[in-house]
C-alpha cells in the first residue's frame, strides 16, 4: 500500500492554505452551487490584475475533471466562475484602462475552461494548441453575442431567486452565464460541466469557503 510522506503532506496543505488565501483577498461574494448537491467540492484559482485585485476565480463540483485522450464516459462535474462587476476603470499601474467586466465576461471565462479540460480524441497530441487557440477565439466571438442564435435561455436559482442564464451545449459539455446581485458587490456568474446536467441547477453565495478546501 503507498503511504504518503510528512513532507508531501505538508506541502499539500500548504498549496490549498494558498488556494484559500487567494479567495479570502477577494472583495466580492463567491458563489457556488447551492446544498442541494451534497458531492465533493474543490477550489480551482484566481485571476488577479497587475496590481493583485483579485478579479474572478472558480470552483469545483463532483469529479475533478482529467484531460485524457479517451475521457471516462462517466466524468461528471460543474464548475462556477465567479467574475466581479466592475466598470471601465484605470489599470493598476496607471498605464491604460481596463474593460468593464459583464456576463459575456462570465461566459468566455466558462467556454474557455471547458475548453481547456477537452481533448478531441481525433485528433494528435502535437495539434491541441493550435486546435484550443482556434476554439478559445470561437468561444469569445460566441460569449461577445449572447443574444444570438448559438444560446438559449435558462431560468435558474441564486439564492434562491429565479435567474436568466444564457445557455449553450456543445459535444464538449455545456456553458452558461447571466449576473446576480446587482449593485456593489454584484458579480457575474459563469458556469461549464460535463456528465451532469445543467438544468436543474442552484447556485448560492459561498459561506465557508473550507468546504472546498479538502
Amino acid at each position: 500500500m503507498e503511504t504518503t510522506s510528512p513532507s508531501a503532506t505538508h506541502e499539500a496543505a500548504a498549496e490549498a492554505g494558498r488556494k484559500v488565501d487567494g479567495y479570502l483577498l477577494a472583495a466580492f461574494p463567491w458563489y457556488g452551487l447551492d446544498e442541494a448537491f451534497t458531492g465533493p467540492r474543490w477550489l480551482m484559482r484566481v485571476g488577479a490584475a497587475a496590481d493583485g485585485t483579485v478579479e474572478h476565480g472558480a470552483t469545483g463540483h463532483g469529479e475533478e475533471p482529467t484531460i485524457k485522450v479517451e475521457p471516462p464516459q462517466d466524468e461528471r462535474f460543474a464548475v462556477v466562475v465567479t467574475v466581479a462587476s466592475r466598470p471601465v476603470r484605470r489599470s493598476g499601474d496607471g498605464t491604460g484602462v481596463l474593460e468593464a467586466t459583464s456576463v459575456s465576461t462570465a461566459a468566455w471565462l466558462a467556454g474557455s475552461g471547458l475548453l481547456a479540460q477537452t481533448w478531441p480524441t481525433q485528433m494528435d497530441r502535437t495539434l491541441r494548441q493550435d486546435w484550443l487557440d482556434q476554439q478559445t477565439m470561437l468561444a469569445w466571438e460566441l460569449a461577445d453575442d449572447l443574444g444570438g442564435g448559438g444560446w438559449s435561455e435558462l431560468m435558474l436559482p441564486v439564492d434562491g431567486v429565479p435567474t436568466s442564464f444564457a445557455y449553450r451545449e456543445s459535444e464538449y459539455g455545456w456553458v452558461l452565464a447571466g449576473s446576480a446581485n446587482e449593485g456593489p458587490e454584484g458579480v457575474h456568474i459563469g458556469a461549464y460541466g460535463r456528465g451532469m446536467s445543467a438544468y436543474g441547477l442552484g447556485f448560492s453565495v459561498i459561506k465557508d469557503l473550507t468546504a472546498y478546501a479538502g
